[in-house]
């Protein structure tokens, strides 16, 4: 069953979510201010949101029925390998921790508009497919990414440690 599970992860999606936090880690270092605890803190929140994503994915198509005539490998929800609403609950114990971690960060530097960045991930991370009108489905899904894994993640990681 943990086999299963880490499938549903979807661990080979992973660099995107580490790839910016070095990035914004890179930069913060050429000005003198990377902190690993801080940098550390905001990998595991971005890692924990990519997980979290690739969760609500799997439900919101999976109870769709947008996997049923999938190609590659079976989702949980659409495969029909673990019951929806587990999978579901996985996708928010995922965004749990990654808010955990964001808490942390917001204690840490005293930036407490950081809850309300955390918020806004979460929420823009269950609408790629979850919800009446999934963004993702309407040929935004990009365009947010490149927003949350690219700007968001790059430059938030380069100001906790550089303010």
């Amino acid at each position: 069953m943990f086999k299963l599970w880490l499938k549903g992860a979807r661990l080979r999606t992973l660099p995107l979510a580490v790839a910016p936090i070095l990035l914004g880690s890179g930069t913060a270092s050429l000005f003198g201010s990377f902190n690993l605890g801080l940098a550390l803190h905001a990998l595991f929140v971005a890692l924990f949101l990519q997980i979290g994503v690739n969760y609500a994915n799997d439900y919101s198509d999976g109870i769709r029925g947008t996997d049923k005539n999938r190609v590659g490998p079976a989702r949980l929800t659409g495969g029909g390998l673990v019951e929806p609403k587990l999978v579901r609950n996985a996708a928010f114990v995922s965004f749990a921790l990654a808010g955990a971690f964001g808490l942390a960060i917001t204690y840490l530097t005293g930036h407490w508009w950081f809850v309300l960045l955390g918020l806004v991930c979460i929420i823009t991370a269950w609408f790629y497919t979850g919800g009446k009108k999934p963004y993702g489905y309407l040929g935004l899904g990009e365009v947010v990414v490149f927003i949350f894994f690219g700007l968001v993640a790059v430059i938030g990681t380069d100001y906790i440690q550089t303010n």
